[in-house]
């Protein structure tokens, strides 16, 4: 405490110094009078009085100066007093100070914009309470090649009672439901959930409660939580909203809660901007099938960790339940299908998919950082030869070097905070411009922000950066050659051997930067440029896909649309009234997972073929789309082998499918597929009406088509006929010329004079769904292009100043060579050369560096090498063509220096 008194006195005679010092001048005058005074009274002349009271005294500014050290804080007034001198001298150079600022603004603004999508996504990406304690369970089936099979209500009791875990919630994967008994159906987007769901991520209402975590009721409870948006949409805000009834796919919820505004579900980013009701249900009872071990739900298992539980310790104890498991039920789970239950941080289910490429644009934003930071550096020590005779009197005068080398320093932080400030208010200024570059499929897009937390972080880049990079220009600044540098007569420094050598690695190191954020940036762009024009296998010219939804209520008996037959009535009217519409020329229809690279998770079936497979468990998991038999063709997706579907392949005739080339490939190598029979495991709905599904029968092969991912066309698929199999999420496939502005509304005008309470809604062309399927890509390859080509500009100024200050350096030199004969091609060749020097130092630093880090990076690149020769060819000659345009110019100006003039000068 006394400690803590005495250095807020000091701080506030800091505050208030002058009056301090003028009060301690009065005290010191008001004592020498007085002194003096009494000297007179003892007979001595006012002269002599005088001196003695002085003498007596002491000298007065020592003992300002002694009351001073004892009143104040040194640090902070030296530290003041080095800010302002700091500022008169940056004022004094505005140009040079104008530059560094910029360089550095550019630098820390790019690194603190990545910076804000890192913040916003890997570091924070579970907006919950306690997020570390939130685990994801798997269920796989390594046996047979299936990942996250979903998982059975027993086994989800199992886990519930195990201990090991606090509590364990499923969710649905996002779906729809229609909202209806207003003047227009409306489509929202919904989870399924176990009542314990929003308990688990800690999540509390801003309006009403959540489920009851203890809720037992076996299917769904009839409660509904709904989001923030779609309660100020819907209702208006209505602060009466808690009890309100939902028409919700014909069945009756009530709402009982309000999630807050800021609340993000996990899942896709599409998911957390539309997801709006949050369903609870049991999962064991209507719509749902029997709660048999055998039956996996489709389901996202979230779990949170008991208090100090690890990961790695949990997942020993659950491989442990899982051993015990398989040998209490041994026929559920044989052991050639290799079940396996896998914990992983619920933060990786959110970011696992963006991870590589926000890695690598913070590592290429840090290139460009290091290159600012150097280029800044290079400045610095330019300017040092004309603060090298200052430099030389302040240490003349007896300044220490330490004291001088903090002095700079001081200088040099303050050149790069204002640059990170500089970055951080034009980021701060573009914002929303910069957001709209971002790609919408990036997890939390909603979250990113720059605010307190992004200038924090400017500000320590900055501070860090000017410390690193400062220090060695300080240094070097600091040292020089006293008499020799006083006897220039203020014509300025020539510069020290060191400084040249400091300037020439950093250049080096600018080029050797700036070579691997080109190698990088070019893979990338010939990685996209290859995906980009890779055939997809289907025809995505004039295609849109409007999708509906069709109602599907909890008592499946109540359905209109239960069956595959009952649903074809419906079906076969949009088609017929779809193809009258201005433009149309063909028309088909499917389920959603049917739409080429415009689902964010299709189901994946068990696949039990005749003869291999006598179990689910057993089974491979395959892709299986719902489509009308117009789909193949509207698509341009030619048949290999046998027949596509037609309009006799109905409910009540032997059930028929389609493969691609892949699938038969995979699954009946050597052989051919037609006439192969298999199974295919239920959904909930089927399996209410039918004990066993039957087999089906392959009829058909069709060519292999992109439509799970680009950069992939060897994905079995197996196509079902949506006359034979009915589905809910439904996508009108439109071929023409069509106007996207009318379309939609045309299509819902259709549908809806057949059914009122069919939402329609998301129309899209193919050509931008295949676009969008890139977003992620294209966002890096731009990003690095960018960085690239501004690592290119800073280093190309970088050599460029380099060799002004080395022609600046050999001007007497070079006169001299002009004067006893010197050829001025001879001259330029010279120049040219120490140019060269330092490109071929640093692309040889630089092609081994890029080697490295394009292997890091392989798994970003599709259809080329890491050590692709044309990607490094070209970047290195771009590299050295921009370096020697570089050094040209000075090289020009060394070329045309007039001998005389010069020497005279000198």
């Amino acid at each position: 405490m006394k400690f803590l008194r005495r250095f807020f006195i000091r701080f506030s005679n800091l505050a208030t110094r002058q009056s301090a010092d003028q009060r301690l001048q009065d005290e010191i005058a008001e004592h020498l009078a007085f002194q003096t005074e009494e000297n007179m009274r003892l007979g001595m002349s006012p002269a002599e009085a005088r001196r003695q009271a002085a003498l007596k005294l002491g000298a007065a500014q020592a003992i300002r100066d002694h009351h001073h050290a004892e009143q104040s804080i040194p640090f902070i007034e030296n530290l003041l007093f080095d800010l302002r001198y700091a500022v008169r001298m940056l004022l004094r150079s505005p140009g040079f100070s104008l530059i560094a600022i910029a360089t550095m603004a550019l630098g820390i603004g790019a690194t603190t914009a990545i910076y804000s999508v890192i913040d916003a996504t890997l570091l924070h990406p579970l907006p919950y309470p306690n997020p570390a304690q939130l685990v994801r369970i798997e269920d796989n089936l390594s046996g047979v090649g299936a990942q996250d099979v979903g998982i059975s209500v027993p086994e989800w009791r199992d886990l519930e009672s195990s201990g090991i875990f606090q509590s364990v919630s499923i969710s649905g994967h996002g779906a729809d439901v229609n909202l209806t008994g207003s003047a227009q159906p409306e489509r929202l987007s919904y989870k399924n959930v176990s009542s314990n769901y929003l308990a688990v991520l800690g999540v509390d209402t801003q309006l009403g409660r959540i489920f009851d975590p203890h809720d037992a009721t076996p299917g769904f409870n009839l409660e509904a939580v709904i989001s923030d948006g779609l309660w100020r949409r819907e209702f208006g805000g209505d602060p009466h909203i808690l009890g309100k009834a939902l028409l919700l796919d014909n069945d009756l919820y009530h709402v009982v809660g309000v999630l807050p505004s800021g609340f993000r579900d996990l899942g896709s980013t599409s998911e957390e901007r539309n997801t709006e009701v949050w369903l609870a249900a049991g999962m064991a009872g209507l719509p749902f099938p029997p709660p048999m071990r055998g039956t996996r739900l489709q389901s996202r298992v979230v779990a949170r960790l008991q208090p100090g539980l690890s990961i790695a310790a949990a997942q020993q104890r659950l491989d442990a339940l899982v051993a015990s498991l398989k040998k209490q039920y041994p026929a559920e789970y044989p052991a050639q299908a290799a079940w396996t239950m896998r914990l992983s941080p619920l933060s990786e289910s959110v970011v696992g998919g963006v991870r590589q490429s926000l890695v690598l644009l913070f590592g290429a934003v840090g290139l460009v950082l290091l290159i600012s930071c150097v280029n800044v550096a290079n400045l610095l020590l330019a300017r040092a030869s004309g603060r090298g005779r200052e430099i030389a009197v302040r240490q003349a005068l007896g300044a220490q070097r330490t004291r001088l080398i903090r002095q700079l320093l001081t200088e040099i932080l303050l050149l790069f905070l204002l640059g990170g400030v500089a970055g951080f208010a034009i980021l701060f200024g573009a914002q929303r411009f910069l957001l709209r570059l971002v790609p919408e499929s990036l997890p939390h897009l909603n979250n990113i922000a720059v605010g307190w937390g992004v200038l924090v972080f400017a500000i320590a880049v900055s501070v860090a950066a000017g410390i690193i990079f400062g220090l060695a220009p300080a240094w070097l600044m600091s040292s020089v050659d006293l008499m020799g540098t006083l006897r220039q007569e203020g014509r300025g420094s020539k510069g020290s051997p060191g400084r040249s050598r400091a300037r020439q690695i950093l250049v080096m190191s600018e080029l050797a930067l700036s070579l691997v954020l080109m190698v990088a940036a070019g893979l990338l762009l010939r990685s996209f440029w290859d995906l980009f024009k890779v055939s997809p296998g289907f025809n995505p010219d004039r295609v849109m896909a409007i999708q509906t939804w069709l109602p599907g209520p909890n008592d499946p008996a109540a359905d209109i649309y239960r069956t595959a037959t009952q649903e074809s009535v419906l079906l076969r009217e949009i088609l017929r009234r779809s193809r009258t519409l201005p433009g149309v020329e063909e028309a088909a229809i499917g389920d959603v997972a049917a739409l080429p690279l415009g689902h964010s998770r299709p189901s994946q079936l068990p696949l039990i073929r005749e003869g291999v497979e006598t179990i689910d468990n057993q089974a491979p998991r395959i892709y299986s789309p719902i489509v009308s038999p117009e789909y193949f063709h509207l698509l341009g997706m030619p048949l290999l082998q046998g027949r596509l579907f037609n309009d006799q392949d109905l409910e009540d005739t032997p059930q028929v499918v389609v493969i691609n080339q892949a699938a038969a490939r995979i699954y009946w190598p050597n052989q051919d597929p037609l006439g192969k029979r298999v199974r295919l495991h239920l959904d909930a709905r089927q399996m209410l009406s039918s004990a066993k599904p039957a087999w089906t029968t392959i009829i058909g092969v069709i060519a292999d088509a992109r439509t799970e991912s680009l950069a992939d066309a060897a994905i079995p698929q197996l196509y079902r006929s949506v006359y034979q199999r009915s589905a809910k999420d439904l996508a009108i496939f439109l071929r023409g010329q069509l106007d996207p502005s009318t379309i939609s509304v045309q299509v819902r005008q259709q549908v809806q004079s057949i059914d009122p309470q069919l939402p329609v809604f998301h129309a899209e062309t193919l050509d931008d769904v295949l676009s969008t399927s890139l977003s992620v890509r294209r966002f890096s390859m731009e990003m690095v292009a960018l960085f690239a080509a501004t690592a290119l500009l800073l280093a190309g100024l970088g050599i460029y100043g380099t060799i002004s200050y080395v022609v600046n350096e050999q001007r007497r030199e070079i006169a001299i060579r002009l004067a006893l004969g010197a050829q001025r091609a001879n001259i330029l060749k010279m120049v040219l050369r120490q140019g060269l020097r330092l490109v071929a130092a640093g692309a040889g630093v630089g092609l081994v560096a890029a080697l490295i880090v394009s292997h890091l990076m392989a798994g970003l690149l599709y259809g080329v090498s890491p050590t692709d020769l044309p990607v490094f060819a070209g970047v290195t000659f771009v590299l050295t063509t921009v370096a020697l345009a570089a050094s040209y110019i000075p090289a020009l100006r060394a070329m045309r220096l007039d001998p005389i003039t010069t020497l005279h000068s000198e």
